[in-house]
C-alpha cells in the first residue's frame, strides 16, 4: 500500500495533493460522489517519494482512464477548510500543485473511480460559463479559467467559519 503524504488525527490534519485541470470544448472536467453535495477537482493525494507530476498522471489515469499529459504547473493552492463525509469537521491545511493538462480532443471516458472511503465517484464535464452555478471546489476555479495567466500563481483560501 502506498503512503499518502498526509497526517490526519481527529481534529487536525494536513494533506499534499496534485490535482489536473483539465479544459476540452470550454467545459472543465470535474469529479462528484455519491455523499457530497459539491464539485470537486480532479486528483488526489501525493504518495510519499512520488512527485507532484507523477501523482497527478496517475490520479488523472486512475479516475478517468486517459493518459493525459501534463502541460505546465499552473497554481499552487493553500487551502484552509473543514472537513465532510469520513473527515467531518475535521480542521485541514492543504497544499495542492494544479497542472493544466494538455488538450485530448475528447470528452468521453467510462473509468469509474471511488473516494478514499470506497464511495462511487463520477467524472463531469462542466461549461465554464455555467461554474458559477455550481457549488464547486476549489473555489479560485471559476474565476481563474476565466482569466488570462502568465507563471504559477500561488492562491491561498480559507473556507472555515470564523
Amino acid at each position: 500500500m502506498e503512503h499518502n503524504c498526509a497526517i490526519i488525527d481527529d481534529k487536525k490534519a494536513f494533506r499534499y495533493r496534485a490535482a489536473a485541470i483539465i479544459v476540452e470544448e470550454n467545459c472543465v472536467l470535474f469529479a462528484r460522489n455519491e455523499v457530497d453535495d459539491y464539485y470537486y477537482s480532479v486528483g488526489g493525494a501525493v504518495h510519499m517519494g512520488e512527485t507532484s507530476e507523477e501523482a497527478v498522471k496517475r490520479e488523472v489515469f486512475e479516475e478517468t482512464g486517459v493518459r493525459y499529459e501534463v502541460d505546465h504547473l499552473a497554481v499552487i493552492h493553500e487551502n484552509f477548510f473543514i472537513g465532510t463525509s469520513g473527515l467531518k469537521g475535521v480542521d485541514f491545511h492543504e497544499v495542492t500543485f494544479y497542472y493544466i493538462m494538455k488538450p485530448m480532443g475528447k470528452r468521453d471516458f467510462t473509468s469509474e473511480s471511488t473516494t478514499m472511503s470506497g464511495v462511487k465517484e463520477t467524472m463531469l464535464w462542466v461549461p465554464i460559463d455555467e461554474l458559477d452555478k455550481c457549488k464547486a471546489y476549489p473555489t479560485f476555479m471559476k474565476e481563474f479559467l476565466r482569466s488570462e495567466h502568465n507563471g504559477v500563481e500561488h492562491i491561498i483560501t480559507d473556507e472555515r467559519v470564523k
